[in-house]
């Protein structure tokens, strides 16, 4: 037999099926494999096949792999295991669905029963054999390659000829280009120069790549038609569809393929998660480094997208989009345009902090608390354990707060507030020139189809429903023999009529009771857990500080409230790594077990639960910080106390507000750095790693030499687990750049810093890490962008309640105008401490060394708006609380209507779609009308032309008699 007989003598409707054949037949062991018959005739036989990236004929591209597993077991068994593999795929091609179900029955020739194994393994071989010789018949061409260097493991290579790609792009309403060319609107006059000023400033940060560079003309695209296919660009047919194309439609047709013994009615996702098959993906273009390596997407993505040598260059969308589809390139659009808002509120935050640095030594109750003069001693800490002590010796956290919490704290509130509603209508705009540029103005009806399209999962369930409603409907006697002989037939037969069914009978809320509320209960449950951890944290908190309040050493009693806070931050930060990774997991399962229609249910579920999860567990301790600690202590003689054991903390004397700083930058700083960034690094290189060194520990020592083809270097990658992940780290990031910015002004930059080194990371591990997923078409980010929005209108209430709750920028304002006497902020201090003559400490609760400064207090001061000692209603509530209490309510009501007011407006002022970007939309759909008149009028004059000839080769035969038609015979047939 020679080499290339398999492909040049058969039919191309036939050739496919004989392929199969052909490697059943070497998998028996008649003839020696292709790699020996290879060997024989070059050197490199690979060569010809560009490593895997072709069919062994070098001429048909690989679009799609299945990767299986594979046992060969030895004997006279595995003859007649091969045979009875090869006649399941010859059935199979020929529609048979009638044989036995595998392993009832030993076939002859076979020595014993088999083992549960075995059965196993050749239940999974006739569900591959039914399932290939499906996608044969849906006109797909395979190819295996079992002789390969990771041993146990084949691959099914899969190729879409031309008539099947055109049959699917239809199907899909794919949009093609069209030989239509038409000149985009350009600028004129002193825009146009703006424009090139720009474009010869901005060339240095502009990536080499074709696709990234203006364009004045563009081609005009259309869904694709087999009837209309001469409007369409075919000059190169092979390059027509993309790589991305070809393995989106394969993709379509793997997912709608039947595997009746499978007993689900989709193929490929059923398939996957019962092992028959270990893995399916679409090929890389090929290797992205090395010296001879062909120039394909890949190297050019490597070298101008994925590198960390240009992380300040912009990033080429068109490319990204171009090989891995619309929605990682909306993701990748998405994230730049964030990264790029981020350059003016990072430039405002630092301006702010600057100013707060600038002020810090002119600012009047920081001078005051510094102030060793005024000799002010506070009370107590803690019970018993912990002594007075002087106000002064907060000098440096009071200096520190200041840096936050001055009045241009409020200015950056107001400013970040219109920030998000500009990034988000900047967004949009974007959004609707990337969809332009895409042809994805007209997506609607596409993704409307798309999202009817029900999961595997579901369609299992609906037929199990079905299936248990038929079983209850039948009859109880039935024909035992007959039973017996057909009921694998009868087995398949009430399989499909359940798939059929899957129209008609729906999952109603009584299906999906059960799930709703293990969804609730758990929710609730982790929810809980997230509280018990921070309540656990605060008792930490409580407790060291009481520990450490009994050391002998000075310098650790001056440091405790740095210690404490600083240890606690980082129990918090590790808590909350911890539990984002099982809280997904968990949300994961949850969204599982709810069975939803589609897969956009399915990702807008879990991505509710994840975010709801993430959102309480990374944000729990700040709201604490921010909004309950200090607020319920109580005071001297009358605490409030938890478990009737630990006093309930209290804020420093210039506030919380430097607390929650420090809180926030450390979980955001580490998360970025540890979860964003070192694990994204470190996870998938270790299960690269690992994956590696299984396989090769696997495979024989001999087969080493042999170069490694594509699909055995692509099957070592991590497996592409979908954008949910990345969208919402940068979610959980949008919320601390905008949620609590009034006490951290520098969030913006780092958020910016993070961002630069995120974008390159991610395309990285696109490019290096990761199998290439399937491309998805999409306009918008989906669910993402209604969450954005929603943590912006949160972000405006939340930075309210800091500004005039957790900061002192209220109760300045109202001293300043109420209570001052020469219009200053002297003695802003001693008016927001409150007098306690320590005479009513309750028993047990007094220092019990009350002489630790040197002298005995009588008096000892605290922060609260309360009556002195020497007053009738002593230690009850001051009318100054009441009137700091009206005007910080009146601030926030007063801040987030201006605020949200202005958000609108700003909304409002901007529109969502570019006036270039409608017109050019409007121009395309005139052409296309141009267009398709044109083609109908060429047709009725080709009509016409055709009538005219007709009429005129009529008119001699109607001016001759028959006689004179009979005589000249040749006269006629010339006319005719």
């Amino acid at each position: 037999m020679r080499v290339n007989e398999k492909y040049s003598t058969l039919p191309a409707e036939d050739r496919s099926v004989h392929i199969i054949n052909i490697c059943a037949i070497e998998d028996i062991g008649y003839l020696p494999s292709e790699g020996t018959l290879l060997n024989s005739l070059s050197v490199d036989p690979d060569a010809k096949c560009k490593y895997g990236l072709y069919f062994r004929d070098g001429k048909r591209k690989v679009d799609y792999v299945l990767v299986y597993h594979h046992k060969r077991p030895s004997g006279s068994r595995t003859l007649a295991r091969r045979s009875q593999s090869q006649d399941s795929r010859l059935s199979a091609r020929s529609g048979r669905q009638d044989q036995p179900l595998p392993g009832l029955g030993s076939p002859e020739g076979a020595d014993g029963p088999e083992s549960p194994q075995d059965f196993h393994e050749d239940d999974k071989r006739f569900r591959r054999a039914e399932y290939e010789g499906n996608l044969l018949e849906a006109g797909l061409e395979l190819e295996c390659d079992e002789d390969t260097k990771i041993h146990g493991v084949g691959f099914v290579k899969i190729h879409a000829p031309w008539n099947v790609l055109c049959r699917e792009a239809e199907f899909l309403k794919l949009k093609m280009p069209t030989k239509k060319l038409y000149r985009m609107n350009e600028a004129r006059g002193l825009l146009k120069k703006i424009n090139s000023v720009v474009q010869k400033i901005t060339a240095p940060i502009q990536p080499r790549v074709a696709e990234h560079r203006p364009q004045s003309v563009k081609r005009l695209f259309y869904a694709f038609s087999r009837e209309k296919q001469h409007l369409f660009d075919l000059s190169d047919k092979d390059s027509f569809f993309d790589s991305k194309t070809r393995s989106t439609i394969v993709y379509e047709i793997l997912k709608r393929t039947t595997c009746t013994k499978a007993k689900y009615s989709m193929g490929i996702t059923s398939l996957l998660a019962n092992g028959v098959y270990l893995a399916a993906y679409p090929l890389h273009d090929g290797d992205y480094r090395g010296e001879n390596v062909e120039f394909n997407d890949r190297k050019l993505l490597y070298e101008e997208w994925a590198s960390y040598r240009v992380f300040y260059k912009y990033q080429p969308i068109d490319l990204v989009r171009k090989y891995f589809g619309e929605k990682i390139g909306l993701y990748f659009a998405w994230l730049g345009v964030y990264t790029q808002m981020l350059i003016p509120a990072s430039v405002v935050g630092v301006i702010v902090f600057l100013y707060g640095c600038a002020t810090v030594d002119d600012n009047i109750p920081s001078k005051e608390m510094c102030d060793q003069s005024q000799n002010i001693t506070m009370c107590p800490l803690c019970d018993k354990t912990c002594s007075y002590w002087k106000m002064s010796s907060a000098c440096a956290t009071a200096r520190a707060s200041h840096l936050f919490d001055n009045p241009a704290t409020v200015f950056f509130s107001i400013f970040m507030a219109l920030w998000a509603a500009t990034f988000m209508e900047h967004w949009k705009r974007k959004q609707m020139r990337l969809n332009y540029r895409w042809d994805l103005t007209s997506f609607e009806e596409e993704e409307e189809a798309v999202k009817g399209h029900p999961r595997a999962e579901y369609e299992a369930r609906v037929l199990q429903k079905s299936l248990r409603k038929e079983s209850k409907d039948k009859k109880k006697h039935r024909n035992a023999p007959e039973e017996s002989t057909n009921k694998w037939k009868q087995r398949v037969k009430t399989a499909m009529a359940g798939v059929k069914l899957t129209d008609k009978v729906k999952l109603t809320w009584k299906d999906r009771f059960p799930a709703y509320l293990i969804n609730l209960v758990s929710i609730i449950f982790m929810i809980a857990v997230t509280f018990a951890i921070v309540l656990g944290v605060i008792i930490y908190r409580i407790s060291t500080a009481a520990a450490l309040a009994m050391n002998s050493s000075p310098s650790v009693r001056s440091n405790i409230r740095v210690t404490v806070t600083a240890t606690a931050v980082i129990i918090n930060l590790v808590v909350i790594i911890l539990l984002d990774e099982v809280y997904g997991c968990i949300a994961r399962w949850l969204t599982k077990i709810e069975v939803p229609k589609t897969e956009k249910n399915f990702e807008e579920r879990l991505i509710f639960k994840a975010f709801l999860l993430k959102f309480v567990n990374s944000y729990t301790p700040i709201f604490y910080v921010a909004f309950f600690k200090g607020r319920f202590v109580g005071r001297p003689g009358d605490y409030v106390y938890i478990f009737q054991s630990f006093r309930m903390e209290e804020c420093a004397p210039g506030g919380c507000l430097m607390e929650l700083c420090i809180q926030l930058s450390i979980i955001m700083l580490g998360k970025q750095l540890i979860q964003n960034n070192l694990f994204e690094i470190g996870i998938p290189k270790m299960k690269k790693l690992i994956r590696s060194l299984r396989l090769r520990q696997q495979s024989p020592s001999d087969e080493h030499a042999k170069r490694e083809q594509r699909y055995e270097v692509d099957f070592t990658l991590e497996p592409f687990a979908g954008l949910t992940p990345e969208y919402m780290e940068m979610i959980i990031q949008f919320g601390f750049v905008t949620l609590f910015v009034a006490s951290f002004p520098l969030a913006p930059l780092f958020a910016l810093l993070n961002n630069i080194i995120e974008i390159r990371l991610d395309a990285k591990k696109f490019i290096t890490e990761l199998r290439r997923p399937v491309a998805v078409r999409a306009k918008d980010i989906g669910i993402w962008y209604n969450i954005l929005r929603g943590v912006g209108k949160l972000a405006v209430i939340i930075n309210a309640f800091v500004i005039s709750f957790t900061s002192d920028f209220i109760p300045r304002l109202v001293y300043l105008y109420m209570y001052s006497k020469n219009g200053t902020m002297h003695g802003f201090v001693n008016h927001t401490l409150s007098s306690f003559n320590v005479s009513d400490f309750q028993e047990g609760t007094a220092p019990n060394d009350p002489l630790d400064l040197g002298y005995e207090v009588h008096i000892c001061r605290y922060k609260d708006y309360r009556e002195p000692p020497w007053s009738e209603h002593k230690y009850d509530i001051s009318k100054d609380f009441w009137a700091v209490l009206a005007a910080r309510l009146a601030f926030v009501i007063v801040f987030q209507n201006l605020v949200m007011f202005m958000s609108d407006f700003v909304d409002w002022v901007i529109p969502d779609i570019p006036k270039d970007i409608s017109q050019q939309v409007h121009k395309e759909k005139v052409l296309m009308v141009e267009l398709f008149m044109r083609e109908e009028q060429g047709k009725q004059q080709l009509l016409d032309t055709w009538m005219e000839r007709d009429s005129a080769k009529d008119e001699p035969l109607n001016n001759h008699s028959p006689r004179a038609g009979l005589a000249s015979p040749e006269h006629h047939t010339g006319a005719v």
